[in-house]
Order: C-alpha cells, then sequence, then structure tokens
C-alpha cells in the first residue's frame, strides 16, 4: 500500500493512525465486498475521547470491535433498520473508527442495483445504510478482518479536492469538523456546506 510519502504501508500500518487522520486518507479508497463495492467518497472520524462515538464510556458489548485489533470491521445497526459500516482504527487509541459514508459505485453494479431495488447510481452508495444494503454488510461482518475475504480495501490516488465540515446525523459534538469527502462528488450522501 503507498503512504503518505510514497512508501509501503502495511494495511495495519495504513490504518493504524488517528481517525481524523484515516478518515482523510481513505477518501479515493477503493472498498469491495465479495467483488461489489467502488470508490470512498465520504468518511466520518469517531474516537473514545469523542462524545459522539460509540466508544465514549468504555467497552459495551455493542462496540466491543472498536476495542479490537486495527483493521477489523465495526458494523451496527442504526434506528433498528439500517447497517453502517465502520473501519476501526489507531492502534494508540483503542476504540477510534472510521464511518464509511459514501461510494462512488464501480463494481457489481447490476448486483448493488438489485439489492437496492433502483438503477440510479447515485442512490446505490449514497449513505451508510444504503451502503451496507448495496454491499450486503451486515452483523455477520462484525469484527471481521479487512485485509481477507470477503473484504478488499486498496488505497488510492489523494483526492483533487477534499470537503471538510461537521458530522451528520448526531448532536453530540455535533460541529466537530470531521466529516470528509470528495469535493464535488455526486455521490455523497448530502452536499458539504459552504
Amino acid at each position: 500500500m503507498a503512504g503518505d510519502a510514497g512508501r509501503r504501508l502495511s494495511l495495519n500500518d495504513w490504518l493504524g493512525r488517528d481517525a481524523v487522520t484515516v478518515a482523510r486518507a481513505l477518501i479515493g479508497a477503493r472498498l469491495l465486498v465479495n467483488g461489489v463495492g467502488g470508490t470512498i467518497v465520504e468518511t466520518e472520524a469517531y474516537d473514545p475521547a469523542d462524545p459522539a462515538s460509540h466508544s465514549f464510556g468504555g467497552p459495551r458489548p455493542r462496540n466491543t470491535a472498536m476495542f479490537g485489533p486495527v483493521g477489523r470491521a465495526y458494523v451496527y445497526r442504526i434506528y433498528g433498520a439500517h447497517w453502517c459500516f465502520n473501519i476501526v482504527c489507531d492502534r494508540t487509541r483503542p476504540g477510534s473508527a472510521v464511518l464509511i459514508r459514501a461510494l462512488e459505485p464501480t463494481d457489481g453494479l447490476d448486483v448493488m442495483a438489485v439489492r437496492r431495488g433502483t438503477d440510479d447510481l447515485r442512490r446505490l452508495c449514497s449513505g451508510p445504510g444504503k451502503l451496507c444494503q448495496a454491499l450486503a454488510i451486515d452483523k455477520a461482518l462484525d469484527h471481521a478482518p479487512l485485509d481477507a475475504s470477503p473484504f478488499a480495501l486498496e488505497p488510492g490516488s489523494p483526492p483533487a479536492g477534499l470537503a471538510i465540515g461537521p458530522r451528520i446525523g448526531i448532536t453530540k459534538g455535533a460541529e466537530t469538523p470531521w466529516r470528509f469527502g470528495l469535493k464535488g462528488s455526486p455521490f455523497l450522501s448530502r452536499p458539504f456546506r459552504g
């Protein structure tokens, strides 16, 4: 894996950094699940000192993956209806993770269209719940290593433009600017303000 300075990084080194650095670095990366997926265009960072994080207050049965090894999936259900997929990061601060909010779909478009009930590319993976439905991510993949089947995660080229803003759908830490996106992408879950 190519690192920030062009050196080779293992998945563990790449994802072992702090959540904000990893959330930024994941923009432009490729994520596939059983060969279905695309390019990450939107992320949010969370760490254990963040009141909006599931890890705030320490380990509990629901969030144990966040306190496990770097490079694992943390999958949880929101509003009792939608799955959300996070990448566990930061080996120095257990409880850190990056929520993958949106992808530009590129691989397995027909499969995603069937799973989502639409062939509108912009609606396939433009939000955490849509993304999980399109890629068939559910609780069975919680704790799964991202360097093994069914996952494939590869860094991409740094984005030409990075949008930064507050995270979405939270009440605590709502103004913390830890949401990152590919500037101008039509595949974002929501446009960035300003």
